[in-house]
């Protein structure tokens, strides 16, 4: 346990003296270091950093002439010494530190600019375990944390981007820093070493394969501020894990106003949803609103995927968030902004849709550069009262090979089709999750609901609403099939979907009254199929 110090005030003011650079992000050094040399600022750093400087025409100390030892161990061992850690965590106005730094020839840091070694750059490029290990920085993060604990006489930056705010903060305190910005600067820096250590011990527990580690830790960087969370009275910010998975988060925004809370989850919800389709096979198109799909398609083309999604439910789609799996084409930009959007997200946008976009200065315009891989594997969190509920990604796919019929009629190669598109949408929705699907689109979708008979029900009101939108005579769920997250406990729910003209059932099937349902199928006439696999999704 440490030994506390004699009670001394701590400074309001620190004047800047010495400082000590290790960076492996060169961003701004030479003109912060220059800078500072211009104050008077006396500059010490490690091996490759103090070259930097010195090639820079500054006169900078090594540390190795500081400690009278050189690196060793391949730069593994080059800052573990007295005289900087004793440099870094002495407080300078204590009778028994300022003693034994004065005996031991120890001179203290007033700043300390590190960042560490890349680790997560590294794994997001290699999967080679050596690479990665010599990546985790061990004296980066301890000159951090020393520095940030000490944070009553040094001042420490983790991010090149307050470099400017420390020139500023010096220069409106006579060359000196206050202790509030040094307060904030420490807060940072652990912040900084907490997300370190969260990518290494979650990277452990990803090459280890293990999925419930004694302890769990979770990091990300600021992506920005939300102006609010889901309601204005709620404060939210947006933070990027560095997982390497095309999506919102790794975007360019090419156009349109800033992102919302609810924009960003519900454009993630409509990317990872239409990333089900092979962009190789068919274009694909998803409408989501509230972090549900009000229309899935497929077709030809993009302009014809999002046709068939529209007419699905028109109502719902206005205001949505519209996600593609191929390159947004000025056919599709043309249909898309006919009709007010949110957020268009697509792996990438031509020169001339981007300037059909533009039109629309408020819609934003997110190209991503890819697709997520729904089959990877990844992970998943949420907050409870005091606690968090980690699990993987739902990676779940089924093909044909997969489904066991289980009635007397087995289904057509073309409900099949659709039974596979069916499910997978039905993935994607709020469980109890109901989806009508017929020739590669959805018609009908019923979310979130509490009974699995009123989201059939809802789901079969949606197409008839459509019908009618669409100037039809009958019902799209007519001749459609359906999908159902998880198994129907009792039969009321299939005979819904029946009632509202649907020919197949998909659903994964493990109810204590299966006999019951698969019975009610065949007086019903319908082709059912089990899955083995359920997508509950809360």
């Amino acid at each position: 346990m440490a030994v506390p110090p004699s009670k001394v005030a701590l400074p309001e003011l620190v004047p800047m003296k010495r400082a000590l650079f290790s960076v492996s992000d060169s961003t701004g050094l030479i003109d912060f270091a220059r800078a500072l040399h211009e104050r008077g600022v006396a500059l010490v750093a490690t091996g490759s950093t103090c070259k930097a400087l010195i090639d820079a025409g500054l006169p900078a100390t090594n540390v190795a002439d500081v400690i009278g030892f050189p690196e060793i161990l391949g730069g593994r061992v080059k800052t573990l010494h007295p005289k900087i850690h004793g440099g870094l965590l002495g407080i300078r106005n204590d009778p028994v530190h300022a003693a034994e730094m004065e005996e031991h020839g120890i001179e203290g840091f007033d700043l300390v600019a590190v960042n560490l070694y890349p680790f997560e750059k590294t794994i997001a490029a290699t999967e080679d375990y050596a690479t990665a290990v010599e990546n985790i920085d061990i004296g980066g993060p301890a000159m951090t944390r020393a520095a940030a604990k000490n944070h009553g006489f040094v001042s420490i930056v983790v991010d090149p981007a307050d470099y400017a705010s420390v020139l500023e903060t010096l220069d409106a305190n006579a060359g000196s820093t206050p202790l509030a910005f040094r307060k904030r600067l420490a807060g940072k820096a652990f912040a900084r070493t907490a997300a370190y250590d969260a990518a290494v011990s979650g990277w452990f527990a990803r090459v280890l394969e293990e999925p419930a580690p004694a302890w769990r830790s979770f990091g990300g960087s600021l992506r920005e501020v939300m102006r609010y969370g889901e309601n204005p009275h709620q404060e939210a910010a947006f933070y990027a894990t560095g997982e390497v998975r095309p999506g919102v988060s790794t975007a360019k925004q090419l156009q349109g106003k800033q992102l919302s809370y609810n924009n960003i989850n519900d454009t993630d919800a409509a990317f990872e949803l239409v990333a089900e389709f092979d962009p190789a096979e068919t274009a694909a198109v998803a409408i989501i609103k509230h972090a549900n799909p009000c229309g899935v398609a497929t077709g030809a083309t993009l302009a014809e995927a999002y046709d068939k999604a529209l007419r699905c439910d028109p109502v719902s789609a206005f205001g949505g968030i519209v996600a593609l799996n191929r390159t947004l084409d000025a056919e599709a930009a043309k249909k898309i902004v006919e009709i007010f959007t949110e957020v268009i997200i697509a792996p990438d946008a031509t020169d001339e849709a981007v300037a059909i976009v533009a039109a629309k200065k408020n819609l934003r315009l997110l190209v991503t550069g890819g697709l997520p891989d729904p089959a990877a594997r990844g992970t998943t969190v949420k907050t409870v009262a005091g606690g968090l509920l980690v699990q993987d990604r739902d990676a779940g796919r089924v093909s044909k090979a997969d489904l066991k019929v289980v009635t007397r009629r087995a289904p057509s190669d073309a409900e099949l089709d659709d039974l596979l598109f069916a499910f997978r949408v039905a993935k994607h929705v709020k469980s109890n999750a109901i989806v009508y699907v017929k020739d590669g689109a959805t018609v009908g979708v019923g979310a979130g609901q509490m009974s699995r008979v009123d989201s059939s029900t809802i789901a079969a009101k949606k197409a008839a609403d459509a019908a009618r939108t669409a100037g039809l005579p009958e019902t799209l769920a007519k001749g459609s099939v359906v999908a159902s997250d998880a198994f129907f406990p009792f039969a009321d729910g299939l005979l819904a979907a029946a009632e509202a003209g649907a020919t197949a059932v998909i659903q994964p099937g493990g109810s204590m009254r299966d006999d019951e349902v698969i019975a009610a199928a065949d007086a019903a006439g319908l082709a059912m199929v089990f899955t083995g696999m359920r997508h509950f999704r809360h």
